[in-house]
């Protein structure tokens, strides 16, 4: 039996701020906006190529203080190129970091070490690694 991760929420103080960064800055794909109620706001929000989404709103998802959720990573096939496009964009993005050593040698040095980090507008935490092997 195959256990897939499909859904994370993702906790924010302003749903139409957070909306706009990830679909506007980081190209995430707007799987709906549904309002139920004046109390009731599901977002639901995919990276490029992923098999999870991300979930803001309010009344129907957890009750999680906006910008607590920490460790959030994404993966690319080129770290470099992933910086690029987020600065492009207009994300506030660390510079590639080489995180560890790869216990074999790869033919790309930033193979599976290779990060960068941002928040988002509330704080929640990401990260964005290199693992070519998956392109």
């Amino acid at each position: 039996m195959n256990w897939t991760l499909e859904v994370v929420v993702v906790p924010v103080a302003d749903i139409d701020r957070a909306k706009e960064f990830y679909a506007d800055r980081l190209g995430f794909a707007v799987d709906h906006d549904t309002t139920i109620n004046d109390d009731i706001r599901i977002v639901q929000l995919t990276p490029p190529g992923s098999g999870c989404s991300i979930v803001i709103g309010k009344g129907a998802v957890p009750d999680m203080p906006p910008g607590s959720l920490k460790g959030l990573q994404l993966v690319v096939p080129d770290i470099n190129q992933a910086h690029a496009e987020l600065v492009a964009r207009g994300v506030a993005v660390s510079d590639v970091q080489k995180v560890g050593e790869n216990p074999n040698p790869t033919p790309d040095p930033l193979d599976n070490v290779g990060f960068v980090f941002f928040t988002d507008p509330d704080g929640n935490g990401w990260a964005v690694q290199q693992i070519s092997s998956r392109a």
